[in-house]
């Protein structure tokens, strides 16, 4: 028998809880679902949701002991961490970052034939947007 699972969430860890949220929310589109206890944007826990696609942010530090700077060695071990979105319109994705002011290179096609777009978060984790061509 195997195991019935229906979805995967991933927790991200994120150096500055209200940057994530300007990100996933308005510029993706993510709708903020459930928090731990909040203050606007200030949180140490949410819940993001775009269409299906689930995502759950954490601060990578508790409250008062984030260093003025992120540890660019955590940073640079995010480069790493892919999160793949299903995607039908990879045009219209690009076309809504780029109107929302980020620097974004055109969705190319790979060999494999997928139409894929990359862009990175505030934390430096990459986002692709990806559908395949058909052909």
């Amino acid at each position: 028998m195997s195991i019935e699972v229906r979805s995967v969430c991933a927790l991200l860890q994120v150096f500055d809880m209200p940057a994530a949220i300007r990100f996933y929310r308005d510029v993706l589109g993510f709708e903020v679902v459930e928090t731990s206890p909040r203050e606007g944007d200030r949180f140490d826990w949410g819940l993001l949701r775009l269409g299906q696609a689930e995502v759950m942010l954490n601060t990578a530090y508790e409250e008062g002991e984030r260093p003025a700077v992120p540890n660019s060695a955590r940073g640079a071990a995010h480069g790493d961490t892919i999160l793949y979105f299903g995607c039908p319109d990879v045009d219209a994705v690009y076309r809504q970052l780029r109107e929302r002011g980020i620097g974004v290179n055109e969705p190319q096609v790979v060999p494999y034939g997928m139409k894929q777009l990359y862009v990175s978060d505030p934390d430096g984790y990459q986002l692709c947007f990806q559908w395949p061509t058909g052909g």
